[in-house]
């Protein structure tokens, strides 16, 4: 008699793919150091009030840029000192890359702050005219493709239409002709009943246990890159009742899944905004 076929969740595993994307990286970093005389430099300015997500995010980005010999630099600016750090750092030419680690405080400073950074320096991809490609979209991409996931012919959700993840991802799938649906997170009433329907689904929202599991099909491939905080602990857009109990899907884990690669995705900018000071067709 045959027995039970028991299935396994799939992880997706960024911090893995990652740790190969850095053996590079530090190779290209002590090159550009020992024969242009360069040192890749990040600068990094923040204008928050002790957002525990962006605590996060900085010391990921601090401890892989120690891995990789890459310097960073954080500046806690207030919203009357912001704009003079970035116009300092835009002029300073020892500085590569510039990002201004969002959320700001107040939100509505956002659009008049990032436009304060060089194209040449944009390395979070999120200026119109950025010389480089939005790193989290970058991430995930890299992420499907180390698993072997084709998007070619799936249908896409895209949950959340944020600057760092939803629009940029949307807009470059669907100019790359990618079958995608875009959807709002208050788009709540909605969800249940559509997103069933698709075979890939990324959400980014910040709304903690937005996607439940009557949203999933059975090989679903989900991709979560939310991002909130509650009680001082980083929580995503999935709940966990689905990773508890949906062992019919593939997914991003809650940590290690397209944060270390959207680290990598910066830090590959940072490099080639370096290159480009001393080999400028690069």
């Amino acid at each position: 008699m045959c027995g039970k076929i028991v299935l396994h969740m799939k992880h997706l595993d960024g911090s893995e793919l990652a740790s190969f994307i850095k053996v590079r990286q530090l190779r290209q970093s002590r090159n550009l150091r020992q024969a242009e005389g360069v040192m890749p430099t990040l600068a990094i300015v923040r204008c928050d009030n002790d957002n525990p997500v962006i605590d996060t995010y900085v010391r990921l980005k601090k401890r892989y840029s120690d891995d990789v010999e890459i310097e960073v630099n954080e500046y806690r600016e207030s919203p009357e000192t912001v704009q003079g750090r970035l116009t300092a750092l835009a002029n300073d030419d020892l500085v590569h890359g510039i990002i201004v680690q969002l959320p700001v405080e107040p939100s509505s400073q956002t659009d008049e702050l990032l436009a304060l950074i060089p194209s040449a320096k944009d390395v979070d991809g999120l200026t119109q005219n950025s010389q480089f490609d939005a790193a989290t979209p970058t991430a995930i991409e890299w992420l499907l493709t180390g698993y072997n996931i084709d998007i070619a012919k799936k249908k896409i959700a895209v949950v959340g239409e944020g600057k760092l993840v939803g629009a940029p991802l949307a807009k470059r799938w669907q100019q790359s002709g990618r079958n995608v649906t875009v959807f709002e997170k208050e788009d709540g009433h909605n969800l249940a009943t559509e997103l069933p329907n698709y075979e890939l689904i990324i959400t980014a929202t910040g709304v903690a246990g937005l996607i439940t599991s009557d949203m999933l099909a059975p090989q679903t491939v989900i991709i979560d890159a939310g991002t909130s905080a509650e009680d001082g602990v980083v929580k995503g857009d999935v709940a966990p009742e689905v990773r508890q109990t949906r062992q019919d899907i593939t997914i991003s884990p809650e940590k290690g899944g397209v944060g270390p690669l959207t680290v990598s995705a910066l830090f590959d900018n940072v490099l080639l905004a370096a290159r480009r000071t001393v080999q400028p067709t690069e």
